[in-house]
């Protein structure tokens, strides 16, 4: 009986342990950029030597999505399960001390684990590691009451078709666009509707605090008893706290302006007719092979009459370095400016292609993987 129920208790371990891995790895697989960045923004965040690392987060990405997906795969389908246990202990244990760490300092506000298919804040995700340490902990003591499944030539056979599959498909959705697309800007959506904040809807809460000073000895006042009309007291500043977080819109924060600094965010969303955005969130890292498909795009559009913008969030000189490009210049009055991180978040390729109509978001393309001439043509502009 009580090898009976060890065997139990260690094969839901791994089942459960499993799980989490294949789907850790298989959301992260669907959108491997997305790792990438938030690889970049915690390197950057933790700054000093970490920021000589930011060209090795493409690679770190793929070690990491590739470890969780195979070791989902061969947790659930007990291959190896005395290796894999292991292992999963040594993961846990980088990890756990590490999200601990990112929970106290807060460097990022999502720790990215589930890609963005669920978004957990830094002390969920720190919590959820010590659960699958623990997990990992019964596994551990229980592994010696699980059988092997499979024989030796099936088990590697099973991890390498494991992992040159995710490979295989993290390659593909980096030349292409994610086949799954999480985000608020996916294929589909009405963007201003994302945007709109209910009447009803909770606001931000703030406990606000005022300074005063008399005598070189500061006070703090709240709004319903500072010293209003005693000239004795002297106004030092104000403070603001966030006391309750209200709503936020899924999209809170597309603001798009052109060349005059104008806002013509709705300009672009409100419109009948198709219009096309080029989406170039940093042009020193744009696909340099794409020039001439970005010229003939803009071609196409003018000819036919429809509406073309690029949208970039690099700075005014490298916008000007960039229309000074031979074959470029053209393109001068297109290109706006935008907030690069909802660029990223917008479309997962550098250049990449989105078309809306009435707000909605009609099609999405990377200019890698898709000519100027299909894509006019599939829109039927």
């Amino acid at each position: 009986m009580k090898h009976t129920f060890a065997t139990f208790l260690g094969h839901c371990s791994r089942i459960l342990l499993g799980l989490v891995f294949l789907f850790s790895g298989f959301v992260k697989a669907v959108d491997p950029l997305g790792t990438v960045y938030k690889i970049e923004d915690y390197l950057k965040a933790f700054g000093g030597f970490f920021t000589d690392l930011l060209p090795l987060a493409t690679a770190a990405a793929f070690v990491l999505i590739a470890a969780e997906f195979v070791l989902g795969v061969c947790l659930f389908l007990n291959v190896r399960t005395q290796w894999t246990a292991w292992l999963s202990l040594l993961f846990y244990l980088i990890m756990t001390p590490l999200t601990l760490y990112i929970a106290l300092a807060n460097p990022v506000s999502d720790c990215g684990c589930f890609g963005d298919a669920i978004v957990l804040t830094n002390w969920q995700t720190f919590w959820k590691n010590v659960v699958l340490l623990l997990l990992v902990i019964v596994l551990l003591c229980t592994k010696r009451y699980i059988r092997p499944r499979w024989r030796w030539y099936a088990e590697c056979g099973i991890a390498v078709i494991s992992l040159a599959a995710v490979i295989g498909w993290m390659v593909w959705t980096l030349y292409h666009l994610p086949v799954i697309d999480f985000r608020p800007y996916k294929v589909g959506n009405n963007l201003v509707e994302l945007m709109e904040y209910p009447e009803d809807a909770p606001r931000d809460e703030y406990k606000v605090t005022l300074v005063y000073s008399r005598e070189g000895v500061e006070k703090e006042f709240s709004l319903s008893d500072y010293p209003k009309g005693d000239s004795t007291w002297t106004f030092v500043r104000q403070e603001s706290q966030l006391v309750k977080k209200g709503y936020e819109p899924p999209i809170h924060d597309l603001e798009i302006m052109n060349r005059d600094y104008e806002d013509i965010t709705y300009d672009i969303l409100e419109s009948e007719a198709p219009v096309v955005l080029v989406i170039m969130y940093d042009l020193d890292k744009a696909d340099k092979v794409c020039d001439a498909e970005l010229s003939s795009l803009q071609a196409m559009c003018e000819e036919r009459g429809t509406s073309f913008y690029i949208l970039t969030g690099s700075g005014s000189d490298r916008i000007d370095a960039f229309v000074s490009k031979e074959g470029m210049y053209s393109l001068e009055t297109a290109v706006c400016s935008c907030d690069p991180v909802t660029l990223k978040t917008i479309v997962r390729a550098n250049p990449g292609v989105m078309v809306i109509q009435n707000g909605i978001v009609k099609a999405k393309y990377n200019l890698r993987a898709t000519p100027a001439q299909e894509v006019v043509e599939s829109l039927n502009l």
